[in-house]
């Protein structure tokens, strides 16, 4: 009881979530994994969805491009942003990052709830670990986009597998 709730900063507070497990605590190790994994990575993904469609719309303004709609559909992620009235462009940009973050969550979630399950069942976290996980969390992800074809799904099975395993490969070197 050393610290009052007043002198304590922003750090302090980031660590006791740190030591307490997380934010979570749902009874079961890989719950509270999956999870910790799913806020943190939609969260990630909602303000990397925001900011790429704030930069886009700064340079716009700035450039005083005034491109058509199509091409500035093929530019943009967010294809309803070009709204009548602020609360059609509002509503567009809500239901487009939900949807990101949402996406980013599920990896995330999905992705450490497979590494954690295969280190309980292999009874070791190794390379082999991150690849299957790699792969089956980047061939889920592939069959969220709207036209996903087999070529798709195994590209993004084996990227997230190299990803993966280089990420697990390089963890134990710095």
């Amino acid at each position: 009881m050393g610290h009052n709730l007043e002198t304590r900063s922003l750090m302090d507070e980031l660590r006791s979530f740190d030591k307490a497990g997380g934010l979570f605590d749902f009874g079961h190790p890989l719950l509270n994994r999956i999870a910790g994994s799913f806020v943190t990575a939609a969260g990630i993904g909602a303000v990397q969805a925001i900011s790429r469609e704030a930069c886009f719309t700064a340079l716009e303004n700035a450039s005083g491009d005034e491109t058509s709609t199509s091409n500035r559909r093929k530019r943009h992620h967010f294809r309803g942003l070009q709204g009548e009235t602020s609360r059609n462009t509002v509503e567009a940009l809500v239901t487009s990052t939900g949807k990101e973050s949402l996406q980013w969550g599920l990896a995330a979630g999905m992705y450490s709830g497979l590494t954690y399950g295969l280190k309980e069942a292999r009874g070791v976290h190794d390379w082999k670990n991150s690849a299957v996980a790699g792969a089956i969390t980047g061939a889920a992800l592939a069959l969220t986009s709207h036209d996903s074809s087999h070529e798709q799904i195994v590209q993004f099975a084996i990227t997230g597998a190299a990803m993966s395993t280089v990420a697990n490969l390089l963890t134990g070197i710095f």
